[in-house]
């Protein structure tokens, strides 16, 4: 078995918000291993956080950019906000966007790739990083083209137009391209921005997170004491709720409170083939300084 070490009780608590005794039982439960120990802390209803957590901590910018019947997005990452407002970050950036609609979302070829400047997108990502002062990095791309339709993009809390911290594409499959399916894609980029869906439809939601959820309603079932086929009815109930939640198609349209999203599409004679979203730094973990104890070790305390 794993020792159960307190930094390792620490990470469960950041994760789930459970109290420390309750994490070291769940810790124990799931012999040291945290994933097992959130599923065991969410059977009993001992976690505040979601399936998915961690802490959104690096910094830089997103920024998305379309052409056509075809839109890029990109996230570049810095140590600090300070330099997400540096004009020379942002136009780096915007450049490195409109690469990724011309060459796809190989991070290798947009780096390849030689800007304006004479220097490709790695060199120049160097020559900021020696002129500004801080760490940076190309972390991932995305692009989308349909054959006929739009490909629309949207930018929450954009800082200038199509470069902010949360991005989405929406690719949309119709007849021909219009100011109306655009208008649309771009309630979808909202409608995603806020509701953050995990899959588009149901075949392509990750099968293994659907049988986890599936492993923690049925013993949240069981400890009701309810008969076996009620139980069956009950946990096919609420993954029919959990789809609800996390796939796009299922989800109630943030823009009225009562329609499904398919009918939405279906309403506009549109096929939704495809969405992403870029949130700034998710998923990275930035490493929190403790200011005392810094002191304190300099000053040999």
């Amino acid at each position: 078995m794993a020792a159960i070490t307190a930094a390792l009780v620490k990470e469960l608590r950041e994760k789930t918000g459970a109290g420390m005794m309750d994490c070291k039982k769940a810790l124990n439960e799931s012999n040291g291993e945290i994933e097992g120990a959130i599923d065991w802390l969410r059977t009993k209803g001992l976690a505040a956080a979601a399936k998915k957590s961690g802490r959104v901590a690096a910094e830089g910018l997103v920024a998305v950019a379309s052409v056509d019947n075809k839109a890029a997005m990109v996230e570049v990452n810095a140590e600090t906000d300070f330099v997400a407002r540096n004009e020379a970050f942002q136009d780096f950036v915007e450049s490195v966007v409109q690469v990724a609609l011309k060459v796809g979302d190989d991070l290798e070829a947009i780096k390849a790739t030689t800007l304006a400047s004479g220097r490709t997108v790695a060199d120049e990502l160097t020559h900021l990083i020696a002129t500004i002062g801080e760490n940076m990095s190309l972390r991932r791309a995305r692009v989308f083209t349909v054959p006929s339709g739009v490909v629309a993009t949207y930018m929450h809390g954009a800082l200038r137009p199509g470069v902010g911290k949360i991005g989405v594409l929406a690719a949309l499959e119709a007849p021909s391209a219009s100011d109306a399916i655009n208008q649309l894609g771009r309630q979808i980029g909202m409608h995603v921005a806020a509701t953050r869906p995990s899959a588009l439809d149901v075949d392509s939601l990750d099968q293994a997170e659907v049988e986890r959820e599936r492993a923690v309603l049925i013993e949240q079932s069981r400890e009701s004491g309810k008969p076996e086929a009620i139980i069956e009815k009950m946990v096919e109930g609420r993954i029919r709720k959990f789809y609800e939640e996390v796939v796009l198609l299922e989800q109630v349209w943030v823009h009225d409170g009562e329609s499904r999203v398919k009918k939405i599409l279906e309403q506009a004679g549109v096929k939704l083939v495809g969405f992403d979203r870029f949130q700034l730094g998710e998923g990275i973990e930035k490493e929190v300084d403790d200011f005392a104890a810094e002191v304190a070790k300099v000053s040999g305390v």
